[in-house]
């Protein structure tokens, strides 16, 4: 079976205003046009970005929060089977009474996955969301294997270990990472894509929000761990990167042949990781 051909992606990053609904969609679908022009095939965007984060409770979230099939999922639908395109949007999910910080991606024939966050940092909104409940999955976008993953979740390297293992060739990150977030901007990305011999982007908001400052510094790396493109950390900007899925999937890596091969994925030691799965007491 022939491996995919490249593929264009997009990351941007915005300021969302916390509360206004229609201003974000109006601004991300506007981002997807320009976007979708510059080649993009898939446009990510950062958590939260239809609703911002900053909320004080749950009453004052859930208003904003909407269902996997609510008015979101429509208009980016509609206008991904116009351009052809896939976008990962993140949102506040609302399910029953329960409320996730969730992500969503939808493509030409609408809906493809939703992600749950599955670790809450005490901070913004996430202090009272639901922890995610569904597991880590990969989906295709134009015949790449894409994960998603939100935010704090890039600090399990765990999580985007699951994701390698099923097959991933990128891992999407959408986050709101605030101030003293420094060191993940810089580091975490290239961290994980490394060590799973992936692509990488980690998506950031800009702008202050109910007294915190969003640091920006999206970023997407490719499968060695070197940054592809850059943005800085006050202004929205648009980063753009190719995905060869080729090169994700050759995991063995020959450095000097005969004298230096290494594979992350199949030297791995599984009976020595006990300890990383035994119950710490909140599942």
């Amino acid at each position: 079976m022939s491996t995919p051909a490249p593929i264009r992606v997009a990351a941007v990053q915005m300021e969302p205003k916390l509360g206004e609904v229609a201003h974000n969609r109006k601004e991300m679908l506007e981002h997807v046009h320009t976007a979708a022009e510059a080649g993009a095939r898939l446009v990510v965007f950062p958590e939260c970005a239809v609703t911002g984060y900053g909320f004080e409770s749950k009453e004052e979230a859930l208003p904003y929060a909407e269902t996997v099939s609510g008015p979101s999922l429509h208009l980016f639908a509609d206008d991904c089977a116009w351009l052809k395109t896939y976008v990962v949007f993140g949102f506040l999910e609302r399910d029953g009474d329960r409320l996730f910080n969730a992500c969503a991606l939808v493509g030409p024939h609408g809906l493809v996955g939703v992600y749950r966050k599955v670790h809450l940092p005490y901070l913004g909104v996430d202090r009272f969301t639901t922890p995610g409940d569904r597991p880590f999955a990969i989906h295709q976008v134009a015949g790449v294997n894409v994960g998603m993953l939100i935010c704090y979740d890039g600090s399990f390297p765990e999580a985007t270990r699951v994701l390698a293992l099923l097959g991933a060739d990128l891992l999407v990150l959408p986050t709101n990472w605030p101030t003293h977030s420094e060191c993940a901007a810089e580091h975490m990305m290239a961290c994980r894509a490394m060590e799973n011999n992936i692509y990488a982007m980690a998506v950031n908001r800009v702008g202050v929000e109910s007294g915190f400052r969003f640091i920006g510094s999206s970023s997407i790396v490719d499968p060695s761990g070197q940054k592809l493109a850059t943005a800085g950390s006050d202004s929205p900007a648009i980063l753009y990167a190719d995905v060869d899925p080729a090169r994700a999937r050759q995991k063995h890596l020959v450095r000097v042949p005969g004298k230096h091969h290494i594979d992350r994925i199949a030297d791995r030691r599984p009976g020595f990781y006990g300890e990383i799965v035994r119950p710490n007491g909140r599942d």
